[in-house]
């Protein structure tokens, strides 16, 4: 007979943590019979341990195939033929013995098992159900705070620090540095279970940063008359934003800049310092393209094939259109979702482009 207590506690932590008791007892009776048999019978043993809540019970049967009678040594769930008439009169062959019995040790054991079974279904159950509430927060701005800084990732204590966010190298910018116990605003990627822990996979260097920390800063944002439509991003260096206003009232260029630039430039000092173009989007995508490409002026931009297209600027802003290292052309590019080749006007002289857009 168990004690009522026991199984009293496993219905309070049921109200409590809203587990089921039934997990626990589950567990238990799995946990207990590996103990078992690592204690008595061997690991290739059956033993079968039957909880019950009702009458405070937990009950231990040995399973055993019967085998011939052999000189030589069986396993560790059978038993030879002569053995089990002994026990079982009828017995024959490939019958399964079944026995109830009473083990040794059994307060230390069960009490040191039934403490790891719970600690560790709390544990994980716990981690299930925060899993499931930050599942939601995909795509979301979160604050935490910096626990841990190797060479694997950061590793960042968000919500209530029943969960752990990782900050991986790739999704790390260059040039900042990640101090334990310093508050920091991530983006988060992805969730998922990683073996005991739940984790989230944050990024500061996703162009998702962008676009939070702007809908953080700009109450038009937040209020939908003014939208986001794409940001493209080189972390730590530069970033372009395309918007949109749904209200004629409403100045989308103003309403992300700010009085006297404070709003972009909240979001600047979030990023350490790295330059954003706001630029206005276009149902044109030719204009779109044209403007993308600030702050170079375009002369021109001429659809060349299906979503490529070749944009003529001032022989003297050629180097500013291309930007260092071609930066701005690229972003320009996986911010219209053209190609676009950009080419001084004396260059597009000689191929005789027309002029299908201008700015």
């Amino acid at each position: 007979m168990v004690n009522k207590d026991f199984f009293a506690a496993l219905a309070d932590l049921e109200h409590e943590r809203g587990i089921s008791q039934q997990i626990f007892i589950d567990a238990l009776s799995s946990a207990l019979s590996s103990a078992y048999k690592k204690e008595a019978y061997g690991e290739t043993a059956a033993v079968e341990v039957r909880l019950n809540p009702e009458k405070s019970t937990i009950r231990f049967f040995l399973h055993r195939t019967v085998v011939e009678n052999t000189d030589e040594e069986i396993g560790d769930g059978e038993i030879m033929l002569d053995d089990a008439l002994e026990i079982k009169k009828n017995a024959k062959v490939g019958d399964v013995l079944t026995e109830e019995f009473v083990p040794k040790d059994f307060s230390r054991i069960a009490a040191q098992t039934a403490k790891q079974v719970i600690y560790q279904r709390i544990h994980e159950t716990e981690r299930d159900i925060t899993l499931s509430e930050f599942a939601d927060k995909e795509g979301e701005l979160m604050t935490g705070l910096i626990r841990k800084v190797d060479a694997r990732g950061v590793y960042i204590e968000l919500g209530k620090g029943q969960v752990e966010g990782v900050m991986l190298p790739q999704d790390q910018v260059n040039g900042e540095k990640y101090i334990v116990g310093d508050r920091i605003k991530v983006y988060v990627k992805r969730v998922r279970s990683g073996g005991r822990n739940a984790q989230v996979l944050v990024s500061r260097s996703a162009p998702g940063l962008v676009k939070r920390l702007f809908e953080e800063e700009v109450p038009e944002i937040k209020a939908g008359s003014v939208v986001i439509k794409a940001v493209s991003r080189e972390p730590g260096h530069r970033s372009k934003m395309a918007i949109a206003s749904l209200d004629d009232r409403v100045d989308a260029v103003g309403a992300c800049v700010g009085n006297k630039g404070a709003r972009v430039n909240a979001v600047v000092a979030e990023l350490l310092g790295e330059k954003i173009d706001i630029i206005l989007w276009s149902e044109n995508p030719l204009e779109f393209i044209a403007k993308a490409l600030s702050p170079a002026t375009v002369v021109s931009v001429t659809q060349v094939g299906e979503k490529s297209a070749v944009a003529v600027v001032p022989d003297d802003k050629l180097s500013l259109a291309i930007g260092r290292d071609g930066q701005n052309a690229r972003l320009a590019v996986r911010l219209t979702g053209w190609k676009i080749d950009v080419k001084s006007e004396s260059a597009a002289a000689k191929l005789d482009l027309g002029t299908d857009a201008e700015e």
